[in-house]
């Protein structure tokens, strides 16, 4: 028996906290367009060349497969997002470039001057963990089933949405997708019950560790340690340690627009980029309406707030609703005085609401534990049971 119906046949009065896990998913978007596809030979030039006119933050990774295996072997790979190949590719540029003078202008031509970067195959990159997993939902899915790919596969960003087995990808669940479902519940007491509490209550609040750049230090360094983290880089001051600005994965596209950018990553300070960036974010805002409600994620998806920050006294639900609206990769939890003591990312959040599992690593007090108490089950061995 599903745990829907354990619920429901148990208290009526739970049937308002189900309504999420029986809504499919695709009511998350109003349309569908088809998400771009890469063969697994690939280079990475060809790459970036084809999701950077598509305004593509990422792609499918497919093999061809012969069509009587095609019932028994999976088409698609995996899903690669751009801004990890430029990521990679800046870092790889960095290294060659204090053995041989590069005077190129711009991102692509000094890709182009060193073919052993360019020609790269996307199937080798796989060995450097740049690929995501492939684990589709169909539209018909929960957004449950989506919630528990999150919060236990910490390499997945996105989830590819089919229709069928081997079926062209029609669009991808992505995580601040799910908070914003999630915050459509607002008022209602089973995610009042949670979201309500202030973020210190929270492990992930307590545990994360925020990765730090000194405002003075050089774009090129920013960069290289956020290939490596691939998670939101904090801004400080060197002297006050004060939070004046952050460096995330999709800013890499100003690199790839702005030329003098690139060329002087080596020489212009983060503090130089962070106020850029918020000009830049500034002037776009009148384009940023055309992304919306698109099935697939792009490299410019919308206007990004400067940076997000909180306190340990705010609320889980606050801290929902700021990333949501900033569509951030994460937001700091500061103190007084400006100085970062812990970073919050979506799927900290998505992993609170979670269901619970054998492996489980949330803490207590998340909605599926509320919802099992309330309709007397409990979970033992990995299966819900009705309390007698």
């Amino acid at each position: 028996m599903s745990l829907s119906c354990i619920l429901v046949s148990k208290k009526k009065k739970l049937s308002c906290i189900l309504i999420l896990c029986q809504s499919s998913l695709l009511v998350s978007w109003p349309s569908w367009c088809a998400a771009l596809e890469l063969n697994l030979d690939a280079c990475v030039l060809d790459a970036i060349g084809s999701m950077r006119p598509a305004n593509a933050g990422g792609a499918v990774i497919v093999d061809e497969v012969h069509r009587s295996l095609g019932k028994f072997v999976d088409r698609d790979i995996g899903y690669v997002d751009l801004p990890s190949l430029v990521l990679w590719a800046l870092e790889e540029l960095d290294r060659v470039s204090t053995e041989r003078q590069d005077k190129s202008s711009d991102f692509l031509s000094s890709l182009k001057l060193h073919p052993q970067i360019a020609e790269t195959k996307i199937a080798w990159l796989a060995k450097l963990f740049l690929l995501e997993p492939f684990f589709p939902v169909r539209s018909h899915d929960t957004l449950f089933h989506a919630m528990l790919l999150f919060s236990k596969h910490h390499r997945l960003n996105v989830i590819p949405v089919v229709e069928s087995v081997n079926s062209s990808v029609d669009g991808f669940v992505t995580q601040n997708a799910v908070m914003e479902l999630l915050l459509q519940s607002s008022g209602l007491e089973w995610l009042d019950k949670i979201a309500d509490k202030q973020l210190s209550v929270f492990r992930f609040a307590n545990a994360s560790k925020p990765v730090l750049v000194y405002s003075d230090e050089i774009v090129a360094y920013a960069f290289g340690v956020l290939s490596k983290e691939k998670t939101g880089v904090a801004v400080i001051d060197r002297k006050t340690r004060r939070l004046i600005g952050m460096i995330q994965c999709s800013d890499v596209y100003l690199l790839l627009d702005d030329s003098s950018l690139f060329s002087n990553r080596k020489i212009m300070s983060a503090e130089e980029f962070v106020k850029l960036k918020n000009k830049d974010d500034k002037c776009s805002t009148e384009h940023s309406s055309e992304s919306e409600g698109q099935s697939v994620p792009s490299l410019r998806s919308r206007v990004q707030q400067p940076v997000v920050t909180h306190r340990r006294s705010d609320t889980l639900k606050q801290a929902m609703e700021n990333l949501a609206a900033s569509g951030s990769s994460c937001s700091f939890i500061v103190d007084e005085q400006g100085h970062v003591e812990g970073v919050v990312a979506p799927r900290d959040i998505i992993s609170v609401f979670s269901p619970p599992c054998m492996d489980s690593r949330i803490d207590g007090g998340t909605f599926f534990s509320a919802a099992l108490e309330q309709a007397g089950c409990r979970v033992e061995n990995g299966q819900i049971i009705r309390n007698t």
